[in-house]
């Protein structure tokens, strides 16, 4: 066994595949992850499981290596966005946020969508880039209220509330990518 395997044996020691993601890079599991922490905890793991240490090894080595490099690339694409880390924090706690088939949100905020819709509809039409982006700056305000107002939920465990603020900022993110389209064919 080549020497470089000790550092996937100590791993597989410290970690099972089966561990959260905050458990993997050894983080508190709070929405606010300090992201230096992290993209190092990530740079560590990955420098201790990356495939190319294992070219020489057995293929078991060599496939155990994948499956934790293919983990730790999992669990640092879910960590570092809030959006992703929101959704993976409430099914830790069995909460499943049911976006594809639960769309009932709070009237405020589906009038707010109704008129983010037409403002968009009426700037598309428009042709007016300039309505586009403010719009689209007015969505990412949004978006920053309503994730400082998610990381109280969850850190609170306020598991219902945080489903619903998700599934809003889901759709907040979808109409700020409609938006970015609609520039982009505008400008050209």
């Amino acid at each position: 066994m080549p020497p470089f395997s000790f550092a996937l044996i100590d791993l597989i020691h410290m970690a099972s595949l089966t561990d959260s993601h905050f458990e993997l890079f050894d983080l508190l599991p709070v929405f606010a992850v300090d992201q230096h922490k992290l993209d190092d905890a990530y740079r560590t793991v990955q420098a201790q499981v990356h495939p190319d240490r294992f070219a020489a090894a057995g293929d078991a080595q060599r496939r155990l290596a994948m499956q934790w490099a293919t983990r730790a690339n999992e669990a640092y694409q879910t960590l570092r966005d809030p959006l992703k880390r929101a959704r993976y924090m409430l099914s830790l706690r069995g909460i499943d946020v049911g976006a594809e088939n639960n769309t009932a949100m709070e009237p405020a905020f589906l009038m707010q969508q109704m008129e983010w819709r037409e403002n968009i509809e009426d700037a598309a039409a428009a042709k007016n880039i300039g309505a586009l982006e403010a719009l689209l700056d007015e969505l990412r305000d949004e978006e920053r209220v309503r994730f400082t107002k998610l990381e109280a939920l969850i850190d609170s465990q306020s598991n219902q509330p945080a489903s619903e603020a998700v599934r809003q900022l889901m759709f907040i993110e979808r109409v700020a990518t409609e938006i970015g389209a609609q520039i982009e064919r505008l400008e050209s």
